[in-house]
């Protein structure tokens, strides 16, 4: 049977500002990636989305940004290698104080925007993320673009790592995503992205702009739910999984 994990990024809200549909998305996906404070969250949304998650039964991660709250974490920053690794080792942290209050356990680490995409193609960033993560737990599950640097740079330190694919997002014949600059990097029609994904699931293929076919490994699935019709998608992507008989389950009870 094919097996998929649905994660989506949560804990965005920060003091007065409210951000996402948390409790909502939250009902649907297998696995929640928390903001640790640095590009969203804050203490408080922090405690709160952890007792969430767990009182939905949903497998929890950290979701560790660069320190640039006015960016959201999407803007390249220049930093050194270990200041890299410390970043990861210090919003891990962070979370895991949150989860342990509750009496939860930490599956993963995925990085947020442009750490994550840093990593994807860059051998030294990719290390220093994946060092972090094994020095503070080599048990945590590393989440990065599928077929990416991330995840090469993963498995030779001996990490479990997650494939991730994106349900709303274009391809690059090279499998990196399509820069939201570009027009058609984001994919608005429902049908079109859940047919992508659960051919990305049963084929290992997905169709990049330029029209060619490439390979992906899809674990885990992004899903986005910042609004009622991103919510709405969440609900359809899981049940057209479903009824492909493909069994959606937090990525920890399958990636070993």
């Amino acid at each position: 049977m094919y097996k998929i994990d649905l994660n989506s990024d949560i804990g965005e809200s920060f003091g007065n500002y409210m951000l996402g549909m948390d409790e909502e998305v939250l009902k649907y996906v297998t696995s929640a990636n928390i903001a640790c404070g640095w590009h969203a969250g804050d203490a408080t949304v922090m405690d709160k989305t952890a007792l969430m998650a767990k009182s939905l039964n949903t497998s929890i991660g950290a979701h560790p940004g660069f320190p640039d709250l006015m960016g959201f974490g999407r803007r390249e920053m220049k930093v050194g290698y270990e200041e890299a690794k410390n970043y990861i080792k210090y919003q891990i942290g962070a979370l895991w104080a949150f989860a342990r209050s509750h009496g939860v356990e930490l599956q993963h680490v995925k990085p947020h925007g442009a750490f994550y995409n840093m990593a994807a193609k860059d051998s030294r960033m990719a290390r220093a993320i994946a060092e972090a993560v094994y020095e503070v737990d080599k048990g945590l599950i590393l989440v990065g673009l599928a077929e990416s640097e991330m995840i090469r740079t993963g498995k030779d330190i001996g990490l479990k790592v997650a494939n991730e694919v994106f349900a709303d997002r274009a391809y690059n014949p090279d499998g990196t995503l399509v820069s939201r600059n570009i027009n058609g990097a984001v994919i608005h029609d429902r049908d079109t992205a859940i047919n992508r994904v659960i051919r990305m699931v049963k084929e290992g293929k997905v169709t990049s702009v330029t029209g060619e076919d490439i390979n992906i490994q899809a674990d885990t699935i992004c899903v986005h739910g910042d609004n009622p019709s991103a919510v709405l998608f969440v609900q359809e992507i899981r049940k057209a999984l479903e009824k492909e008989n493909i069994k959606v389950e937090p990525m920890g009870s399958f990636i070993k």
